[in-house]
């Protein structure tokens, strides 16, 4: 494993300043799910799929409970793996819980109890057949902080589920998973983890992968130098058969990474992609070739925006407000999905009010409309 720093590629802007906001002239912000007393969140740790029209997104489901900072769940109540389903592109959504998607039973995900009926943690046998356009992959973790984590395999578009499939520490003091992933081939995938440090904290970004449809699942490499301070969260594109761009969240900026090697190494392309605030990333790939990627902003004006490449990670746009009425800094974690229109479906965890239920909503909108 190597680790290169180019220094004339990086861009050390802390502060930046813009000439100007912009906006999409077509956004619709729309409800995916939202109840009172309830807490909804974190679609950028569940993930999201797409065929055509039809879009899947995982969250998590828990109890609203107002904590005076961080998330407010209720963390001594019981959480629950959901989905939502549209078949229109985004417009309307149903809510799906299959039992074979539920936490091990009397665990924790992401630090908050789950309840007694989940199927149980067990290893999986693997040999998973990628190329199928129905397989979708989700991973979990227990905690935040240091793991353990795990995983959850779907054949039909997750409906169904096998698992939870225990995920080893690929030799790290805790691995604490979310859902970054590409597919390689037939049997071969890579998966972008957040590893726990020294200090059994997050983090810092380990790339694995399997050749073998899952039987064995291998460390490749680090993505950035140790330590770093906060580094989770990746969201990763393949821009070519050896080319990878990937997003990743620190405390209050993105950097931006490329690999050249299949992720053999990595090169920091940019830090502070996104303005000071925002986070964590979530990046696509558009059919023009640019770069999208959308974030929570978690400041004043509170809301999600995007930024857009158009040279492949080296320089970024200025922010685009998708909404700025956030009623507080807990919202965000994007995942965005393109559509055969090549309109943009945003789907994040939001609130209007800090003080209410956080809900689940999605932007539809055209890039090609922002002015």
């Amino acid at each position: 494993m190597k680790f290169a720093l180019v220094a004339p590629l990086v861009a050390l802007v802390l502060a930046p300043a813009y000439a100007q906001e912009l906006q999409p002239s077509d956004a619709q912000n729309l409800v995916v799910y939202q109840e009172s007393g309830r807490f909804a969140g974190w679609p950028a740790n569940h993930g999201i799929w797409s065929w055509g029209d039809e879009i899947l997104v995982g969250f998590e489901r828990g109890y609203f409970r107002d904590n005076q900072s961080g998330h407010d769940i209720d963390y001594s109540s019981p959480a629950e793996h959901v989905l939502a389903r549209s078949l229109d592109g985004g417009q309307t959504w149903s809510i799906e819980q299959p039992h074979s998607l539920q936490p091990p039973p009397n665990t924790k995900v992401a630090n908050v109890l789950t309840g007694p009926d989940g199927p149980p943690l067990r290893d999986c046998a693997g040999g998973y057949d990628f190329s199928n356009p129905d397989f979708v992959i989700t991973f979990r973790m227990e905690s935040h902080q240091n793991g353990p984590s795990h995983y959850y395999v779907s054949g039909n578009r997750g409906k169904t589920w096998n698992g939870p499939c225990n995920l080893g520490d690929f030799g790290q003091p805790g691995i604490m998973a979310r859902t970054d992933y590409l597919v390689n081939g037939h049997r071969d995938m890579t998966v972008f983890l957040t590893a726990a440090k020294r200090n059994r904290q997050e983090g810092r970004i380990i790339v694995v992968r399997t050749s073998d449809g899952g039987r064995n699942w291998n460390f490749q490499s680090y993505m950035g130098p140790e330590p770093l301070d906060y580094s989770i969260m990746p969201s990763s594109v393949r821009l070519g058969p050896a080319s990878i761009v990937s997003a990743v969240r620190r405390r209050n900026w993105i950097d931006v990474y490329r690999s050249n090697d299949n992720g053999d190494s990595w090169t920091l392309l940019n830090q502070a992609a996104t303005d000071i605030g925002g986070n964590p990333p979530s990046m696509v790939h558009m059919p023009d070739g640019r770069l999208l990627m959308t974030y929570g902003y978690r400041k004043a004006p509170y809301g999600i925006r995007a930024r857009y490449s158009e040279d492949e990670g080296l320089t970024w746009s200025e922010p685009i407000i998708l909404r700025e009425d956030g009623g507080g800094s807990d919202l965000g974690y994007t995942r965005t999905v393109v559509r055969p229109d090549s309109k943009l479906v945003t789907v994040y965890y939001y609130n209007t009010d800090a003080a209410r239920e956080r809900f689940i909503a999605a932007t539809i909108w055209d890039l090609n409309s922002v002015r």
